[in-house]
């Protein structure tokens, strides 16, 4: 089913409900053990403005179906990719490095995802406003609220996850109207291709996405010049997104960048729980998360109970083979194994004692505690998105506070402890969008509102607020005689 995509491994640009073959390619290898997985299109200036013209000539009769009709496409599609969830997973474990169980959860978690967005779609209600509220003077207005599409969204996913982090910007775009032109992370593009495989499968009328994929540097130019683009949504690095922002200009964005999420560890704490919470959200997906556990906060008391749980369970993760669920498996690629092993040195210069289970070996880096850990170590602030955590002990809450604060990013952050009024208390003082008690930082459920603050991130995300940022108000007022 999958055949439609690709010729002699060479993958097809989507464009204008067909697959058509690329002249430029770009070669792709797994993290694993650099097996050859394909190539897929780079594309050049005529496929990319051809894509935006694609999604500007089928705007107006995607957005004339009435949202029922648009809600049963998109459910159509889901079935699709619940179908062909295994093979997907597959080639998205291949391609990432991602451990088998996690690369299916995510697919299937993506089905779910998009069957909510639906339920919320059809939840959503215009109003109607009197204006007799706000002055006697305005007692013959009303206005008529509702919400209409934006237009062409570019939607920008991330390498980490290249299905999940792809439909919770299709769905809702689509959802709501919009056409979307879709550019995937180079590496994680094929395991995109089949997901728009996928949900083509399920019925999308031709030209409402198209694919664009390449070097971001070669094409963003191109895309930003069209003036057609309505909407930016963006999951990647804060220098990426602030170079977009610049790039598009003043239309609608939402991003999701980088964060330095702060665990942070009161003297009450359950030190077990903390440690296992620690340990899952440092060193889940080698900790190529952007709401991994980045450093811990730990009150000076119970920081030496503390950091031997942690050891006791870091030594017990497993290092590997994705296609063996281990949870540590290679970094995406060289570059990011080098940035991180770049932190851990200049830390252990500073004086940082290093705890690991081996060495690093080509671009695998093996699960890494950081302890002695100072504020003039380049990993007490930097983001590693690798398999390393910082101990840092502070001799106060306030300490604990000013250091999380003093971070560029605002992502997330944890709290552990008992005191619920002590925690309430640090919660609220934290610099971050969202802040978890007695649990490691983490996106989702889909539904909640994700969001960073400062250098993480623009807008809120979640299925109803994505919804909502997918869409324009519109006001119709009218003056009754």
């Amino acid at each position: 089913m999958f055949e439609e995509i690709r010729k002699n491994n060479i993958y097809k640009i989507f464009l204008d409900g067909r697959w058509i073959e690329s002249e430029n390619n770009i070669k792709i290898y797994s993290p694993i053990d650099n097996q050859f997985l394909g190539s897929i299109p780079a594309m050049v200036e005529k496929n990319v403005l051809d894509a935006i013209d694609s999604c500007e000539k089928s705007l107006i009769s995607w957005k004339s179906i009435c949202l029922f009709d648009r809600c049963e496409i998109l459910l159509s599609s889901a079935n699709k990719l619940f179908e062909y969830r295994e093979e997907i997973a597959n080639i998205l474990a291949k391609e990432i490095s991602k451990d088998y169980k996690s690369s299916l959860s995510e697919v299937i978690r993506s089905v779910d995802l998009i069957k909510e967005t639906v339920a919320e779609a059809k939840r959503i209600n215009g109003e109607v406003l009197f204006g007799d509220r706000m002055s006697s003077q305005t007692k013959n207005k009303l206005s008529i609220v509702s919400r209409e599409s934006i237009g062409i969204i570019l939607a920008i996913s991330p390498f980490n996850y290249p299905i999940n982090l792809s439909v919770s910007k299709i769905a809702p775009a689509l959802i709501m109207g919009n056409t979307v032109l879709f550019k995937p992370a180079t590496q994680g593009s094929i395991s995109a291709l089949h997901l728009i495989r996928a949900l083509e499968l399920g019925g999308l009328p031709k030209g409402i996405i198209n694919t664009i994929t390449g070097r971001g540097s070669v094409i963003g130019s191109i895309i930003s010049k069209s003036k057609k683009i309505g909407m930016v949504n963006f999951t990647g690095s804060t220098s990426i997104g602030e170079s977009l922002s610049k790039s598009f200009g003043m239309i609608p964005m939402t991003m999701e960048l980088g964060g330095k999420d702060a665990a942070i560890v009161l003297s009450d704490a359950d030190l077990e729980d903390a440690a296992d919470n620690i340990v899952q959200g440092a060193f889940s997906y080698s900790g190529q998360r952007c709401t991994a556990i980045k450093r811990v906060l730990v009150m000076k008391d119970i920081a030496e109970k503390l950091k031997k749980i942690i050891r006791e369970k870091v030594s017990k993760l497993t290092v590997g083979n994705p296609f063996d669920n281990c949870m540590i498996t290679p970094l995406i690629n060289n570059e990011s194994a080098d940035f991180v092993e770049k932190l851990i040195n200049d830390a252990v210069e500073k004086g940082a004692v290093k705890y690991t289970t081996g060495e690093r070996n080509k671009n695998l880096i093996y699960p890494t505690v950081l302890e002695n850990v100072s504020l003039d170590m380049d990993v007490a602030f930097e983001e590693p998105f690798g398999p390393v955590l910082p101990i840092i002990e502070v001799e106060s809450i306030q300490d604990a506070i000013d250091i999380n604060n003093k971070s560029i990013y605002g992502l997330q952050s944890s709290i552990f402890g008992k005191n619920i009024d002590e925690i309430f208390n640090i919660a609220e003082k934290l610099e971050c969008g969202t802040v978890n008690i007695n649990g490691k930082s983490e996106r989702g459920p889909d539904n909640f509102p994700f969001l960073g603050i400062k250098s993480s991130g623009i807008g809120v995300q979640g299925i109803r607020y994505s919804l909502e940022s997918s869409s324009r108000i519109k006001s119709i007022v009218l003056n009754k005689k």
